[in-house]
């Protein structure tokens, strides 16, 4: 039972060598070591079914290709209103496929500006795989969106705004990951377990868009919103505030950055060198796979521990195997936590947390010993 489940911890954090998500092929697109990956954009004002340019970083043979293909995708009616698309397109680049998100923003309606029904603009972010870019597709939709106030059918403030605004969609979309992990490097396990365990995180002694940064970290390798039956968030608060009383600060004035009250575990520590490896080979696509990968495993933890809390309730056989899980799996208190919140108005599934509970207080006495 548990060999199987160290191998399937294994294949989790392997993901460099094969994912399940990333075949060979697609993953020639992250060769090791690639230094920069190529990014582009092009905006178009969409009138009466026609696309107008109004800007691109494309190639000038490429731009037509690309506006070709979002013609075909409007006249299909492929491209809804304030909701991203992405697919693969081939165009006359140096990568010839790649990864392509598409989004019409639509003009505001108003009764003085009828013949505005239906009309737009259409965003395209375009680089790396399509796999690479679905990984990022709430960051992208949000990013785009952002580009939205700025946006008039006279578009006077294209060198002024909304130029520099796509030329930073990259370095704004995809690379904050990869910036964390490299201004971190091997304490990157303290920020996973804190935002595992709901701990607050403050950075000081850095600019804004480290604050940031690190801030969206921590939201992406959250499990908020994604673990079933999740605690509400009183029981949660109140467990996070009785087991981490302290918030997790990270001092950038120094080099490397200084960090107070920092705490990790053994699963937390296993994910290090795999988020070192990707960050060295500059592959935020990969990067964001594995942290995706370190999510899912979390996940899986904790299903298992619930499962074995309602077996425990009717078998003490079940209750030992729920000793050896958190033993081996290096992420009992962080399960642990979650499950007490998650089950505060269940008297047997308390009870049964706090045996789990003592027994891991003893077995981080005798590995003290």
């Amino acid at each position: 039972m548990f060999s199987s489940q160290t191998s399937s911890f294994q294949e989790s954090i392997d993901v460099e060598e094969k994912d399940a998500d990333f075949d060979s092929e697609e993953l020639g697109a992250y060769s090791p070591r690639v230094q920069h990956i190529s990014s582009y954009y092009s905006i178009y004002y969409y009138q009466n079914t026609s696309l107008t340019l109004l800007d691109s970083s494309l190639p000038a043979e490429a731009e037509p290709e690309l506006r070709s293909y979002i013609s075909r995708r409007l006249s299909k009616g492929a491209l809804l209103g304030g909701m991203g698309n992405i697919a693969t397109v081939e165009l006359s680049v140096p990568e010839q496929a790649v990864g392509c998100y598409c989004c019409l923003l639509e003009q505001e309606r108003s009764p003085e500006q009828p013949e505005a029904d239906g009309n737009g603009w259409v965003v395209c972010l375009l680089g790396g795989s399509e796999k690479g870019l679905n990984l990022f597709r709430i960051e992208l939709d949000k990013y785009v969106q952002g580009l939205q106030s700025s946006l008039t059918p006279e578009m006077q403030n294209l060198e002024s705004e909304v130029r520099p605004y796509l030329s930073r969609w990259y370095e704004e979309s995809v690379m904050h990951i990869h910036r964390v992990v490299q201004l971190v490097q091997t304490n990157i396990s303290y920020l996973l377990y804190a935002a595992l365990s709901h701990t607050h995180v403050e950075v000081t002694g850095a600019d804004e868009r480290t604050k940031t940064d690190v801030t969206r970290f921590i939201k992406a390798a959250s499990l908020q919103g994604l673990v079933q039956e999740e605690p509400s968030t009183a029981s949660l608060c109140k467990t996070v505030s009785e087991d981490s009383p302290t918030d997790l600060l990270i001092d950038c004035a120094s080099s490397p950055p200084a960090f107070t009250n920092a705490v990790s575990n053994r699963f937390c520590d296993d994910w290090i060198q795999a988020f070192i490896n990707a960050a060295e080979r500059f592959n935020p696509f990969l990067l964001r796979q594995i942290l995706e990968n370190f999510k899912l495993k979390a996940i899986q933890d904790m299903n298992n521990l619930k499962r074995f809390i309602r077996q425990a309730e009717m078998s003490h056989y079940a209750l030992f195997r729920c000793c050896l899980f958190l033993q081996s799996c290096g992420n009992g208190d962080v399960l642990l936590q979650n499950a007490r919140a998650e089950h505060s108005g269940l008297p047997e599934a308390c009870s049964i947390i706090r045996v789990l509970e003592e027994f891991l207080a003893e077995q981080a006495v005798d590995t003290v010993q």
